[in-house]
């Protein structure tokens, strides 16, 4: 194994034939034996989520990205080393990010959370497996590291880089960044964000029964995944349009249903959370009424649209605001703002809702059942391009 070593300017150096090149024929060979692995029945079963993990990795995606990434006006290399640190409530976040960053041919030093879930330790079984039979060169370029707070190794890291990742909200941002990175380098940041979902009660009254309950399922793989605490799970329901009792009625039915039928479980101590969160909530004047038909979901009535809480209430908690028309949520939406989720609305209608946006606020407009599905476009980053770096020539 080589060993790396601190160099006198923090550089983590390694032997000159170890480069990678952009979209190297050994990451995508690994990448994709990775993705069977990941695509196997019996971790689909365990983990659901890998399976959207191992689609993003196959060779046809992988493939697809490489050549995204190709220009005529410039020559594309790798920015060179990344240090990643990915937050520890979304389990599969960190192999996207390193996937893409690996597939633009840079070193990566990824640091896994200690309080990661099953899933990541299913992920880097998978990893381990694949590395056995890998080029060792992958071995020598990507690493994968678990510490808990040491701002040696953090600032070492960070002087190492020349591309720092930061998921994981506000805090861990700030935390990160009292760690200098050298003149050259700069971060790559992933603050905390909301999100939110519409259904048209236009739309919802004219769907078949079966496109409803469709609808219903795709809302909740994005909200119980992750315990609705991932930056892309909706927070609050806008209903769009007149006289919406009965939608929401409805809407609220299949919701317990599906949850039901899909096996989504609220521990005793999360559902106490919730109520907890729900009353305090309602103690500030934002909510006029509440529901708990169950452990699983939470139901309340907002007064107006800039009630909706940004924090997370626990899961299975969903305030409802009805509104006219989409145009109607615009001065609500900031920066802060990431995927809005939709059902029952047209595409122009859609389209009209990101102009008056401006790009002020969301950056994905997404159906429901697509929320959690990581794209190599996120939080308005061209994730793919900020891993590389330009050189160009002029004949």
């Amino acid at each position: 194994m080589i060993q790396y070593r601190f160099g006198a300017e923090g550089d983590l150096t390694a032997p000159s034939d170890d480069r990678l090149t952009v979209g190297d024929p050994r990451v995508i060979d690994f990448l994709a034996k990775l993705a069977r692995k990941l695509l196997t029945p019996a971790v689909a079963r365990r983990h659901p989520e890998l399976g959207s993990l191992g689609f993003f990795l196959r060779p046809a995606e992988l493939n697809r990205t490489v050549a995204h990434l190709q220009r005529d006006d410039a020559i594309v290399f790798p920015r060179g080393n990344v240090f990643h640190i990915p937050p520890a409530n979304v389990d599969t976040i960190f192999v996207y990010s390193w996937a893409l960053s690996a597939l633009a041919g840079n070193h990566n030093v990824v640091r896994i959370s200690e309080r990661s879930a099953t899933a990541a330790d299913t992920i880097l079984t998978a990893l381990n497996e694949v590395l056995a039979e890998a080029d060792p060169v992958i071995g020598r370029t990507q690493r994968m590291i678990t510490y808990g707070r040491d701002d040696k190794v953090t600032a070492a890291l960070s002087n190492w880089a020349d591309l720092r990742v930061i998921w994981g909200g506000d805090s861990a941002v700030e935390a990160i960044r009292k760690h200098p990175l050298r003149p050259s380098a700069r971060d790559l940041t992933f603050p905390d964000r909301t999100s939110w979902a519409a259904l048209s009660a236009a739309g919802w009254r004219a769907a078949e029964p079966a496109r409803r309950r469709e609808a219903v399922l795709g809302f909740t793989n994005d909200s119980y995944w992750f315990d609705q605490a991932a930056c892309s799970s909706p927070r609050t329901v806008f209903l769009v349009g007149e006289n919406t009792d009965d939608v929401r009625e409805e809407f609220i039915e299949l919701l317990l249903q599906t949850v039901g039928q899909r096996g989504w479980e609220i521990d005793a101590a999360m559902a106490v959370e919730k109520r907890v969160n729900a009353y305090g909530l309602a103690a500030t004047g934002a909510v006029s009424a509440m529901t708990f038909p169950a452990n699983s979901v939470t139901a309340m009535s907002l007064n107006t649209v800039p009630d909706a809480p940004r924090r997370w209430i626990g899961a299975g908690a969903f305030p409802f605001a009805e509104v006219g028309s989409l145009l109607e949520l615009v001065p609500a939406m900031n920066r802060q703002d990431q995927t809005f989720s939709h059902f029952g609305f047209g595409r122009d209608e859609l389209r009209e809702f990101a102009l008056a946006l401006g790009g002020r606020g969301v950056d994905r407009i997404v159906p429901f059942g697509s929320a959690l599905t990581f794209g190599s476009i996120w939080d308005g980053y061209d994730l793919p391009r900020e891993f590389t770096r330009l050189t160009t020539l002029v004949e």
